[in-house]
């Protein structure tokens, strides 16, 4: 498909009107960005199951083909192994996101409207961006410094049982002791494994991005820090000094280039959101998830804090399209419920935001669909139900996630306050593995909505 498509643009220049809009796509772990990208660009290849994209359905796409990426020092976006991964005889989820990467795809597009017949074919790059939504989540590290951060961090942790193990390092640890590598080494690795064992668990919270996904950063003095309780005195060339100095290191040398070198070229956003999955884990969960979200839209604020504004300058993301992923493993009935729950759960962080006149939108989407919706007899009531591969066992199975509310401010305020489960309900998840695949000619993957998140997010320039 990929080779197909690549052969089309063989020799095609520029042409007249050619615009390069950057896509970027991030989200927190788990909520499914590798997947959205494969499934995007297979669906711009072969066009078939597109028709909320309007240019498609108008059979204006003429062509689409996968270009060598703008960005030589840029990891590119391994798409081929991933459409493989997920459309072979034997399909499985790919490996999500551990860094940025990209991938250039460009359309080949004929005008619209009474000037038509006057202009020409155009093309359209679209530069698509994959990066972890954790990176987001450090912009907040750029407005304090290393005694709040800890200070925030080990109130916030405390009665995670998560935790215990970094609460017993920290017990044996001396802040005002002489520097050592080796116990800063340890330390810093009992904090990333409380950061793992978080996010397992369902929790969005795991800053500073980099310790879950360090690249070729892992072992480096600038990952090599984590919070510690404020000691009485703090002489210079103790474990909370330099432990200090490296928390300053890693805003100057890793947080502050990616914003400058990356982010800061963003024109249009999709940001994914596993609401499901925080729901599943419970209210805690759900208001950890809150929390995050809103450390991400803060990087959509360019107006504070001021080196961010610097580095942007007057450019700002001009279309941002939240999503609730894995909208397959509800029945369709539940997707409107589905979207106002996100909605609801950005509403406090979306108010507060200004994003300046950008276009921002809410949707339920599966970018490739993993089930089908069956409808089963249970006490002499119709219960909507969804029916896929379990990824565990590779068995047929149905789920009865539960019902959502049509309206979240109630669990949204359960959240809030605290609750240790949901007082109504319990609401399942099951990790559906990707269903076996017969594709026709012209189509690509099955999904929901990825038409109209595309229209949303680039149909204007179609």
């Amino acid at each position: 498909m990929a080779a197909r498509a690549e052969a089309l643009g063989q020799g095609l220049t520029a042409g007249r009107g050619a615009r390069t809009v950057r896509l970027g796509v991030t989200g927190l772990s788990r909520a499914g960005k590798t997947v959205f990208i494969t499934a995007l660009v297979a669906n711009l290849l072969d066009r078939g199951r597109m028709p909320g994209l309007r240019a498609a359905a108008e059979g204006r796409v003429l062509a689409a083909f996968l270009q060598p990426q703008p960005d030589d020092t840029v990891p590119r976006f391994d798409y081929e192994s991933h459409l493989a991964a997920l459309t072979g005889p034997d399909p499985h989820w790919p490996e999500g996101t551990r860094a940025i990467s990209e991938l250039r795809l460009s359309l080949r597009v004929a005008p619209s409207g009474l000037l038509a017949a006057l202009s020409g074919e155009r093309r359209v790059n679209i530069d698509i961006v994959d990066y972890p939504g954790e990176w987001l989540l450090d912009l907040a590290l750029m407005e304090v410094d290393f005694a709040d951060w800890s200070k925030e961090v080990l109130a916030r942790i405390a009665p995670r049982a998560e935790a215990a193990g970094y609460r017993q390092a920290l017990a044996d640890f001396d802040p005002a002791a002489p520097f050592a590598e080796p116990a800063a080494r340890d330390l810093a690795r009992s904090y990333a494994h409380y950061l793992a064992a978080a996010k397992a668990s369902g929790y969005s919270d795991c800053a500073p991005g980099r310790f879950l996904l360090p690249g070729e950063l892992e072992g480096s003095p600038v990952l090599t820090f984590a919070p510690l309780p404020r000691p009485d005195a703090a002489p210079r060339g103790s474990m909370w000094h330099e432990m200090s100095r490296r928390f300053e290191a890693y805003k100057a040398k890793v947080v502050r280039p990616f914003f400058r070198d990356h982010f800061a070229k963003i024109d249009r956003q999709i940001v994914l959101v596993d609401v499901l999955g925080a729901i599943h884990s419970g209210p805690r969960a759900v208001e950890d998830l809150r929390g995050a979200m809103e450390g991400v839209l803060r990087a959509f604020r360019p107006g504070r804090p001021g080196w961010l504004a610097a580095l942007i300058g007057g450019r700002r993301v001009e279309r941002i399209l939240f999503a609730a992923t894995k909208a397959d493993h509800l029945h369709h009935s539940q997707h409107a419920p589905l979207t106002r729950f996100l909605s609801g759960l950005l509403r406090s962080a979306r108010d507060r935001a200004d994003f300046a006149g950008a276009d921002t939108a809410a949707m339920a989407i599966a970018a490739l669909r993993a089930t089908v919706e069956e409808t089963h007899q249970r006490g002499g009531e119709a219960v909507d139900c969804v029916r896929g591969r379990l990824l565990d066992s590779g068995r047929e199975a149905a789920l009865f996630p539960g019902e959502l509310p049509d309206s979240p401010a109630a669990m949204l305020a359960e959240a809030h306050d605290g609750a240790e489960r949901w007082l109504d309900a319990d609401y399942a998840v099951m990790a559906f593995a990707p269903a076996r695949l017969v594709l026709r000619p012209g189509e690509g993957p099955p999904h929901i909505r990825l038409d109209r998140a595309a229209e949303f997010l680039i149909g204007d320039l179609l």
